[in-house]
């Protein structure tokens, strides 16, 4: 039995919006065992002085891609996966030292790379894997030019890139969906709207049928999980929410009224706002096609009023950050991008216990209490006060601590 005492810190709870003086907090093993104002007897433990240093839970992306190795989506088909396989460890090892313990993957990770971390041979956060997303021919995830035929499709019937996979038809999503569930997807993910990074497709067109959207729902349902959907209209939205998605990602153009709808129906929506700043500034260099960079204005400029939005309405609003090869490293602009509506302590629960609801581990990630995953943070400042501690890139991180392990 292994035990850590944390002593003398200032705790952020991932709950409370507010700072706890003086608290200690006793790790056994790999979980928390003991959070208290008084002192916590144990002969045998390690102690870490905090010295006033703020202990919070580790942080939580729940829109990531690991396998995003380019902005160009068609150049990531046309590497190898081994070659692909690096980046992830380079997105996902950094990823990690910034505080972020935990990762949803929006598309493209797998089994293979969450068992490379479970196993050491990557350290990185926590995954929680969506396999490929699904997409309709011409949809988000049909990264192909309009001269282009149809890919050559797989056995199971399907045509597959990296990230994504197209699957058209009842038959053929619930088919899709199924093996990735089979593969152990935490989730399964579909393209319900245009994008940006998608050539064929614009932003405000509807994607999937309403029963392809409700197949894919059931099959999901009955694995007691939950499909996300890339939406950005309100009426994308709206129509994803009705037919039973639980998670809406981007929502950049949704309007109060469907706010106030998502909320009424206890959905949850992931703005990811730093995508589009940062590839608003580096995105053409870095190879963005023009057709991506001629639709990325639309949705960048009402981000925050989309945010605003949500958070007026009551929403429960995920931390997610979509970012794709060298923009990984703007992953913690995000909490500063998000300050300029909302408050720091409101942003600090989105990225901690309202994505840990979202991924269903309420009360094991997100929060430090009895029984939860040791998953922690001892940061030198004050995030509540100052959201810019984080972007630091990890250098304002005294102590990284995953699954009961210093790592830092």
């Amino acid at each position: 039995m292994t035990q850590i005492l944390f002593k003398n810190c200032q705790l952020f709870d991932g709950v409370t919006e507010h700072l706890q003086p003086a608290m200690q907090v006793l790790i056994e093993n790999n979980r928390i065992k003991a959070v208290s104002a008084q002192n916590i007897r144990s002969r045998n433990a390690q102690v870490i002085d905090g010295k006033g240093k703020t202990l919070m839970p580790g942080l939580i992306d729940a829109h990531y891609h690991a396998l995003a190795a380019d902005l160009n989506i068609r150049r990531i088909d046309a590497l190898s996966p081994y070659h692909v396989a690096q980046y992830a460890r380079q997105f996902l090892e950094n990823t990690l030292r910034r505080g972020f313990t935990t990762v949803r993957d929006a598309g493209g990770a797998d089994f293979g790379l969450a068992q490379a971390i479970a196993e050491g041979l990557i350290q990185g956060p926590r995954l929680f894997y969506s396999g490929k997303a699904l997409s309709q021919t011409g949809g988000h995830g049909d990264s192909r030019l309009p001269h282009e035929a149809h890919p050559a499709l797989c056995a199971c019937g399907l045509g597959s890139g990296t990230l994504s996979q197209i699957a058209d038809g009842v038959a053929e999503v619930q088919r899709a969906a199924r093996e990735e569930l089979r593969k152990g997807a935490s989730q399964i993910k579909i393209m319900a709207s245009g994008g940006v990074a998608s050539p064929s497709d614009p932003v405000w067109n509807l994607q999937y049928s309403a029963a392809e959207i409700r197949a894919i729902v059931w099959e999901t349902q009955s694995w007691k999980t939950y499909v996300m959907a890339h939406a950005y209209t309100s009426e994308s939205i709206r129509r994803c929410v009705e037919l039973g998605v639980r998670s809406i990602e981007h929502g950049n153009l949704i309007d109060y009224e469907t706010a106030g709808f998502c909320a009424r129906q206890d959905a949850f929506v992931v703005p990811t706002l730093v995508a589009y700043q940062a590839l608003h500034r580096d995105g053409k260099a870095l190879g963005l096609p023009a057709i991506s960079l001629a639709k990325l204005d639309d949705v960048r400029s009402a981000g925050l009023q989309a945010l605003e939005h949500l958070h007026r309405a009551g929403v429960k609003i995920g931390f997610g950050t979509d970012l794709l090869g060298g923009l990984h490293q703007y992953q913690c602009e995000e909490f500063q991008i998000r300050n300029q509506v909302l408050p720091a302590a409101t942003i600090l629960r989105q990225a901690t216990s309202i994505n840990a609801e979202l991924l269903n581990r309420s009360g094991e990630l997100g929060v430090v209490a009895p029984g939860a995953l040791a998953d922690l943070l001892l940061i030198d400042g004050d995030p509540l006060a100052d959201l810019a501690v984080f972007t630091a890139d990890g250098r304002n991180i005294a102590v990284l601590m995953k699954d009961g392990k210093l790592l830092q």
